[in-house]
């Protein structure tokens, strides 16, 4: 079995989804664009294996999918828990100046001034705006919340997105 290098955590199987076999996903994103997209879907229960999507549909704030092979309720009930990751390369092209969480993350930000303030930890979403969490590569996920740096990711601090340069330029000092 080839497993994809690039998969990426999309959501999690909560449940099943009436007596069919169909399953209810609660994504990770508002946006479940990428699993509307892929035919081919990686679960990890009961071990890391690919499954293909027959068809899905949004469900409120989650989604509904039927799965080959997941007949009925008992099926998709089995894989209640089960993380649901995709290939980034079946996610949608986006627009100019716009990303996806993922091809941000560990990139490296410097401020206008050429000062490194770290690298992209997170990303969090606050209602208005997504927010970057940058801190040193070497701080230990625990400790993030004390060294980190959130800064709006809006075009007003946000210069430059550079993906093959693996960068982001922001107008952001040393001392906020």
């Amino acid at each position: 079995m080839h497993v994809p290098e690039d998969l990426v955590l999309v959501g999690h199987i909560s449940g099943a989804f009436g007596i069919q076999g169909w399953v209810k996903i609660r994504p990770y994103s508002a946006d479940a664009d990428a699993m509307f997209n892929a035919r081919q879907w990686w679960l990890n229960k009961p071990g890391l294996h690919e499954i293909g999507c027959l068809e899905v549909k949004p469900h409120g704030e989650d989604v509904v999918a039927r799965l080959r092979g997941v007949a009925d309720r008992n099926a998709a009930e089995a894989l209640k828990g089960s993380t649901v990751s995709i290939s980034r390369q079946s996610f949608p092209p986006l627009e100019d100046g716009e990303f996806y969480w993922v091809d941000l993350m560990g990139l490296s930000v410097q401020n206008l001034q050429g000062e490194v303030l770290g690298v992209v930890r997170d990303l969090m979403d606050n209602g208005a705006h997504p927010i970057l969490r940058v801190a040193a590569a070497e701080v230990p996920e625990a400790e993030l919340h004390k060294h980190e740096r959130l800064i709006p990711f809006v075009d007003q601090f946000v210069k430059q997105v550079d993906l093959q340069g693996k960068s982001i330029q922001v107008d952001w000092g040393l001392d906020f």
